[in-house]
């Protein structure tokens, strides 16, 4: 047994049962050796997962469908999606001689960091869910995350799960030579653009450079498109959705209708990227399909306390996931109060221009009586609301996160919680908190 996987699977198991953890027992590991993701033994079923959103919500979908096809399954389902993330899943669950205990592997990995990991991991499929632009300070422009990862899998000889409908992740299919690419659709529905006023990063043919023409827009850059000139985007979809029905919650796949976990256009996108990988492991998708009518989201992704009211909490880290994050929210019938929390930490990114990019004009909604500001950054947040003509009566300022939670409890109303990243673990801890006072745990 090798002495250093011993001590971080001793040191994990120690943690876990206080409930802490994390990434503490793979960043040990990665210290006492470097090399240590390379000498696992992977199951022969590896499934990574990466892009901008969804990374999380899609890999846990996927570990759950494999689960219930009846394979055993781990997967970092709390979104510990760096290499230290990484090496303390992989040891926690291998045996002394490196082994991992499984059928199948579901690991999300940080779109960033993937060119460093890939080849490590030995994946026999990767899914790739969408690319926008994102925290910038952190990683740079997307086209520069783009073509690392088109780099390590130009000789990739497994299965390329692909959104079909950005053109930017179309891009890894054209490169990837050897692989085998399987592409994800979403037809046109009710939701569906001919226009599309919000950021675009997919504009130009990656081929010839021309503007790409768009038969519908979903959301940002994703929807379907096709180059004039040289038939950029024309693709036969292995899983094409049709149908989708946002009054019973319901999408059409290959003649089967399903159930959409939640009631959102990228909650389709997650589904069908998951039926495309059921597919193209040959597997029944009527598990995934039992997996999308229970599943329920949790971490900061639609998750629900019950306060005095009912309080969903978001996690937003760019324009697009805004943007989506107020429809969502805006959607919903009824007065409501919302809070924002804004910081500008290493992990959210110290550049918060990304505010100015996403359409906060939403928020005038009357249905919305008052916007709190909260954070690190609340007053940069209540700025940018003003920049809106939203009126001041209905924004206010709260910094401290506590004190802002429990004035959405007091007002006796249903609200929602947006929140950056590193806002997002300590305010569901404050939620959980004041819910307990509510029902007496």
């Amino acid at each position: 047994m090798d002495i250093r996987l011993g001590i971080v699977q001793a040191m994990h198991a120690v943690l876990s049962k206080t409930g802490r953890g994390g990434s503490l027992p793979g960043s040990l590991a990665l210290k006492l050796d470097p090399h240590f993701l390379e000498k696992f033994r992977m199951p022969p079923i590896v499934v990574l997962v990466t892009g901008t959103n969804g990374k999380t919500t899609t890999s846990n979908l996927i570990a759950e469908s494999l689960r219930a096809s009846g394979l055993k399954v781990v997967n970092n389902h709390r979104g510990d999606n760096l290499n230290v993330g990484i090496a303390t899943l992989l040891a926690s669950s291998s045996d002394s001689h490196f082994h991992v205990q499984a059928d199948a592997a579901v690991i999300e990995v940080d779109e960033l960091t993937l060119y460093r990991q890939f080849a490590n991991l030995h994946p026999t499929a990767l899914v790739v869910t969408n690319f926008f632009r994102d925290q910038l300070d952190r990683a740079g422009e997307m086209e520069t995350i783009i073509r690392k990862i088109m780099k390590v899998t130009e000789n990739f000889e497994g299965d390329l799960i692909l959104n079909g409908d950005d053109p930017n992740v179309l891009r890894i299919g054209e490169n990837a030579k050897k692989a085998r690419i399987h592409y994800f659709s979403v037809g046109e529905n009710m939701i569906s653009r001919n226009v599309s006023d919000e950021a675009s990063e997919g504009k130009f043919c990656p081929r010839c450079g021309r503007p790409l023409i768009y038969d519908y827009y979903q959301y940002s850059h994703i929807g379907r498109f096709h180059c004039p000139y040289d038939g950029f985007g024309n693709i036969r979809p292995d899983l094409q959705v049709t149908e989708v029905d946002y009054d019973h919650g319901t999408f059409t796949a290959d003649g089967t209708v399903y159930h959409s976990f939640l009631n959102t256009i990228y909650a389709v996108y997650n589904c069908a990227s998951v039926l495309c990988l059921m597919k193209t492991l040959k597997l029944d998708p009527s598990a995934a399909n039992q997996v999308f009518a229970t599943y329920q989201l949790k971490e900061g992704r639609n998750e629900v306390f019950e306060l005095s009211q009912p309080c969903t909490i978001n996690l937003v880290k760019n324009p697009t996931g805004a943007n989506e994050v107020m429809k969502f929210i805006c959607a919903q019938p009824g007065e409501k109060n919302l809070c924002i929390f804004l910081n500008d930490n290493d992990q959210d990114g110290h550049d918060i221009s990304w505010i100015w990019d996403a359409h906060f004009e939403r928020l005038g909604d009357p249905l919305i009586r008052t916007i709190v500001c909260s954070g690190l950054r609340a007053y940069d947040m209540a700025l940018r609301l003003k920049y809106e003509d939203i009126p001041m009566s209905r924004i206010r300022v709260i910094e401290d996160s506590t004190e802002a939670i429990r004035w959405l409890d007091e007002q006796n109303l249903q609200s929602y919680v947006i929140s950056t990243y590193t806002a997002l673990h300590p305010t569901r801890a404050i939620l959980k908190r004041e819910a307990a006072k509510h029902h007496g745990s």
